[in-house]
This record gives C-alpha cells, sequence and structure tokens, in this order.
C-alpha cells in the first residue's frame, strides 16, 4: 500500500486513503476539475501498471482470484464511469456493521487499520479522535463557506 502512496508523490499527487469497510482500501488523489472518466481512469490504469511492475510478486492487475495466486489485486475499475465506490463513513451491509473509514497511511503501516476496522460501534470515538481525515477533499469554495 505504502508504494502506492510513494509512487503518488513522486507523480507530485497527495493521496488519501480509507477502509472499504469490506475487502480492501479506497484510495483517492485529487485531478483537476476538467479531468473526464478518461482522464482519471486512464491515470488509475498507468499507476497501477508501474504498481505491478514494482512488486509483482506482490501485486496484480488479473480479475480472476485463480490467476492471483496470492497477490493482491489492484481494482481500478472503480474510476470507469457508471462504477460505484463506498462513500466515506458509508455502513457496510456485512456482519458487525463495518464503516468505510478515512485512514491514514501510517496507519496502515502500522497495522491499525485494515479493512474492516471500523464499525458503528467505534465511528463515533474515531471521529472524537481524530476527526474527519478527509475534510481537507471539500472544495476549497466549500470549506471558505463554514
Amino acid at each position: 500500500m505504502l508504494t502506492l502512496c510513494d509512487l503518488l508523490l513522486e507523480q507530485g499527487e497527495t493521496s488519501w486513503v480509507k477502509t472499504s469497510g469490506s475487502k480492501g482500501f479506497h484510495i483517492v488523489a485529487r485531478l483537476s476539475a476538467r479531468a473526464t472518466f478518461t482522464t482519471s481512469s486512464t491515470f488509475a490504469d498507468s499507476v497501477a501498471a508501474v504498481l505491478v511492475q514494482r512488486r509483482p510478486k506482490a501485486l496484480t492487475l488479473e480479475f480472476s482470484k485463480a490467476a492471483r495466486r496470492g497477490r493482491i489485486f489492484i481494482d481500478t475499475a472503480r474510476n470507469r464511469q457508471g462504477a460505484t465506490f463506498a462513500a466515506a463513513y458509508a455502513v457496510r451491509a456485512r456482519p458487525g456493521a463495518p464503516v468505510s473509514a478515512p485512514c491514514t497511511w501510517e496507519e496502515i503501516e502500522r497495522g491499525a487499520a485494515h479493512p474492516t476496522t471500523f464499525s458503528v460501534r467505534n465511528m463515533a470515538a474515531r471521529l472524537r479522535d481524530v476527526g474527519d481525515l478527509w475534510a481537507e477533499l471539500a472544495p476549497r469554495s466549500t470549506r471558505a463557506r463554514k
């Protein structure tokens, strides 16, 4: 995961990460307001290809579970038009009511954040302790009005 954060920094992109509340993590990078679905999809595919090239034993773009052979699947399809993406703070319909919650790269690095770490039971305390880690993602004009 941190390889991705580092690669985006190499490209001059700040990134934010959140748990999916299911099986993985979602990563967001702010692109130009003029970026199209094609632009963002091409960017995600290019970044994923570099990641797999750098860590071929750990990462894959193979959709088929059998073809992955224990490697982590990088799903760039969430960047396509019409694709779904669990919203930040969405409660997932899974046992334990996990929440798709913003976290930090450092929490992932030290093993403190996993895809289902946060739930309806601990989310209020989390927000009280760390605040909204994605607050800075709001458009600048929205932040100025607050």
